[in-house]
């Protein structure tokens, strides 16, 4: 046999090898170039003799080559081949050698345990829509209000930044509560101290986040919402936003706090307008809403400064867009609201109300303007203090 053709049997194992470290190039970097070089071996080769016999090697049957050039260049060709396959031999030998050892490796520790995750995950159960430990009707506690070290010690359970988890099941979906704030010390110690055990009863995924107002200037409810959307999208992918004044508490555990197909209006019957809806398209106080349909609805008005108009102007939107506000019913849906002085009614919120529906698609989430001052994760709740940035329209 001459000199320049490979000895069928080691061209066929090579060949064979080649094929399965292809399947394996991701493992190793190596194998690519190896590739490179068994089936392109003649772009190595720089004489018009080489590119004649390249072209030989694509044929069909390269055992019966026909090579018409000269001994010496054939002699000058094998060599640089032999080469090529040699130093290809050797990686092949290497990479089969690394993968022999992975194979014969014993499983890290964290591998273990990574794996022992997926799997107790996999086992746990999914939480049940109507969990067995609510019991419906549930007082409400103005007095004495607690102080944060009290809470922390009854509330240990909870994870940094105010977030819960069941820990007998899963839940598929997480909830963010978005609580506008400014200047309501007591509420929101009143409202954390109702509010979590309420949740986990639940058995919800969720977190409570806190956005505070900077300043002594008219204050934005429906700005600082937008902006707790924003920013609670930052830290997870949460499912479904609940928008919660501090001052409004829950009487029954079964209004629960997820997002149906639907927005929903959640605070139907409260107790300082006799547990009656006040008019039929109302969406203040407490409402659920979904990523996907906040985004749709280009979040809440961000021109209503001070008092009023921006549930309503919220609740167009819903109509505009074909969506339509569900509720549980009155019997459910009872919240206690805890006493306060009421702001002064903002003057311009009829003429903003009016204006509105030709602002729908620029006055919202993508004209948010506001700087973070702080945010911190307290162990009750995230807090997220903001200045905010007036828009003109």
């Amino acid at each position: 046999m001459k000199r320049y053709l490979v000895p069928s049997t080691l061209y066929k194992g090579l060949f064979l090898l080649v094929v399965v470290l292809m399947m394996l190039e991701f493992l190793f970097g190596s194998v690519t170039e190896s590739k490179n070089y068994v089936f392109n071996t003649a772009n190595l080769l720089k004489s018009d003799e080489t590119t004649h016999i390249a072209n030989n090697y694509k044929s069909k049957d390269r055992k019966e080559t026909q090579i018409n050039n000269t001994e010496s260049s054939i002699s000058l060709n094998n060599s640089s081949n032999l080469n090529i396959w040699t130093n290809n031999s050797r990686s092949v030998a290497k990479n089969v050698s690394t993968l022999a050892q992975l194979l014969d490796s014993e499983p890290s520790s964290e591998s273990i345990s990574d794996i022992s995750k997926a799997q107790n995950v996999s086992d746990t159960p999914l939480c049940s829509e109507d969990p067995a430990n609510l019991v419906g009707p549930i007082p409400v506690s103005r007095y004495p209000v607690p102080t944060i070290a009290q809470l922390e010690s009854r509330f240990s359970w909870l994870n940094a930044g105010g977030h819960h988890s069941p820990e007998t099941c899963r839940v598929l979906k997480k909830v963010a509560l978005i609580i506008p704030f400014r200047r309501r010390g007591e509420h929101l110690l009143l409202f954390l101290q109702h509010m979590h055990p309420f949740l986990r009863r639940q058995q919800l995924d969720y977190t409570i986040f806190v956005i505070e107002q900077d300043g002594n200037g008219p204050f934005n409810r429906a700005l600082l919402m937008n902006v707790g959307y924003m920013e609670a999208l930052k830290r997870t992918n949460f499912d479904c936003f609940i928008f919660h004044d501090v001052d409004l508490l829950p009487e029954n555990d079964k209004n629960m706090y997820t997002c149906p197909i639907q927005p929903r209006h959640m605070s139907v019957a409260v107790d300082s307008f006799k547990y009656k809806l006040p008019y039929k398209n109302i969406f203040g106080g407490v409402s659920a809403i979904t990523t996907e349909h906040f985004r749709l609805l280009n979040g809440f008005s961000n021109s209503f400064w001070g008092w009023g108009g921006e549930d309503d102007d919220m609740s167009n939107r819903i109509r505009h867009h074909k969506l339509f506000i569900s509720r549980y019913p009155p019997t459910i849906a009872r919240y206690t609201m805890l006493t306060h002085k009421k702001d002064k009614p903002s003057p311009q919120r009829y003429d903003i109300l009016k204006s509105g529906q030709q602002k729908y698609d620029k006055d919202g989430l993508n004209s948010l303007k506001y700087t973070v001052i702080i945010y911190k994760e307290h162990l009750l709740y995230t807090w997220i203090l903001v200045r905010l940035d007036e828009i003109t329209s």
